[in-house]
């Protein structure tokens, strides 16, 4: 029996915790598409999958409020999939094991997944509460948003009635975001024939890992190591200091998440196989002193390893690697009318290169259209130096501020006769679906809030159980209040 069933408030808590039991990593989500129906279905409430796979849920009414404007609740039912290197956790198939760490709800080994499971959790709540007092009220809670937004992207555009939609998806108690940026994938692919190998020289694997890692839209300006990037400084210096070649290089695993490991095979010859080794714990040491204060956790070794029979040409690997250290990563500009939100930026996400195959991928964000095109075509550039091809997909546009919105003056009242205090208004540099829905559904006032969580898309990924009981109670008393139409 897990111990975040008896959490208050328990009406999302024993919701959460049943998510939990049901694997869903983007790209996997039939068992969680049906957990959801067959919980509808237990409900007593309306509930079908639409052509996206996004799963839809209405509830009626409360009698003599059926002329109240009508309500969307929307979440998103996939998670991240990050572990510990240690960890042997099948996100395909087995549970989220949780466990309550003081003030926080943490998971061993994994992501925990209340991004956004805990904004499902509470549409539950909501579709089963039989005391509750509303207007008409939908759920949408979509496919596969970690990976693309893909759910969002292909709503139908005749399936929603409601006239707020409420997201809740943020991860700052207190805070109601009205605006958030929008994004673009990018990669960068090359085939190239590989050389062989000086039967002479032996062979390391390099590796880098206990970097926090976290998201690359909330945490990017954050200073956090990019292994990718700091792996490429090393490289290079293996390159001409120790007539280094590369062999392969794998780092990262989501667009999304800054990545906290990366490991090459370098070749290069026995007589300098001991000065690299030196150079490794000479980087170490550098990168520990460099983020001191924002990573604790850095571990960079070098191990002897087979040599491989073939390497990647000279020519290409030298263009390979200057393209990566030349590629922008992190922020590259701060909104002026807000000057502490990121406006634009790009997250150097994953490298694979190996077996004549090299691919490198990222994710860039901008809240304005014409900057986001302008940091593509910056990566772009980059890239086509590097004689690579250049591909884009996912786009999806920032969503734009409304200060005006009926349906944030609301959340706002409630909030303050609620708890005595303001609340804040922010505009987020993470994408948010909210975006995309407004592209179909361009009448919709929407704002988006949650309780507070911190680290999402990595394994420190937790949840401050003092903020879901407040969470609730703002959600059940605005419900209450939606206006007539």
């Amino acid at each position: 029996m897990s111990e975040i069933k008896n959490l208050n408030p328990t009406c999302i808590w024993k919701n959460f915790d049943a998510l939990t039991q049901v694997p869903r990593p983007s790209g996997h989500l039939e068992k969680i598409q049906q957990f959801l129906l067959d919980f509808a279905k237990g409900a007593g409430v309306e509930a079908f999958k639409d052509a996206a796979g996004n799963i839809v849920m209405r509830k009626p009414a409360t009698l003599g409020m059926e002329g109240k404007k009508g309500v969307i609740l929307q979440a998103h039912m996939d998670m991240v999939p990050q572990k510990t290197p240690d960890s042997t956790h099948n996100f395909e198939t087995d549970p989220i094991q949780t466990w309550i760490d003081g003030e926080w709800v943490k998971a061993k080994g994994t992501t925990l997944g209340a991004d956004n499971g805990m904004g499902v959790a509470a549409i539950m709540a909501v579709m089963e509460a039989k005391d509750l007092r509303h207007g008409p009220i939908e759920a949408l809670i979509t496919a596969d948003e970690e990976t693309g937004m893909y759910g969002a992207n292909d709503l139908p555009e005749d399936e929603l009635n409601g006239d707020f939609l409420f997201n809740l998806d943020s991860e700052t108690w207190g805070k109601f975001v009205i605006g958030s940026a929008g994004g673009i994938d990018v990669t960068a692919t090359l085939e190239y024939k590989e050389a062989e190998t000086d039967h002479e020289d032996v062979a390391v694997k390099v590796t880098l890992k206990g970097l926090r890692g976290g998201h690359s839209g909330l945490e990017i300006h954050e200073g956090r190591g990019n292994a990718n990037k700091m792996m490429a400084r090393f490289v290079r210096d293996a390159i001409l200091d120790n007539e280094a070649r590369l062999v392969s290089w794998h780092g990262g695993n989501m667009r999304n998440a800054i990545p906290f490991k990366a490991e090459v095979v370098l070749t290069l010859p026995k007589e300098n196989l001991q000065e690299l080794k030196e150079t490794v714990e000479e980087y170490k040491a550098e990168f520990t002193d460099q983020y001191k204060g924002i990573e604790s956790g850095i571990e960079f070794f070098a191990e002897d390893v087979d040599t491989p029979k073939t390497e990647i040409p000279e020519e290409i690997q030298d263009n390979l690697i200057n393209a990566i250290l030349a590629c922008h990563d992190g922020v590259l500009r701060m909104i002026p009318a807000y000057p502490d939100v990121v406006e634009t930026s790009s997250n150097l996400a994953i490298i694979d290169i190996e077996d004549g195959k090299a691919a490198i991928k990222i994710l860039a964000r901008s809240s304005r259209e014409d900057m986001k095109y302008y940091i593509v075509s910056m990566l772009e550039s980059c890239f086509n130096m590097a004689g690579m091809k250049i591909e884009t997909a996912g786009s999806y546009g920032g969503w734009d501020p409304n200060p005006d919105s009926e349906a944030l003056h609301l959340l706002l009242k409630e909030y303050k006769e609620l708890f005595g205090e303001e609340g804040i208004i922010q505009v987020d540099h993470a994408g948010l679906e909210c975006s995309v829905i407004l592209g179909k559904y361009p009448h919709l006032d929407v704002v988006s809030m949650g309780p507070t969580m911190k680290s999402p898309h990595t394994t420190t990924e937790r949840c401050l159980i003092a903020t879901i009981e407040p969470f609730w109670q703002l959600l059940k008393k605005t419900l209450e209040d939606v206006p007539m139409k």
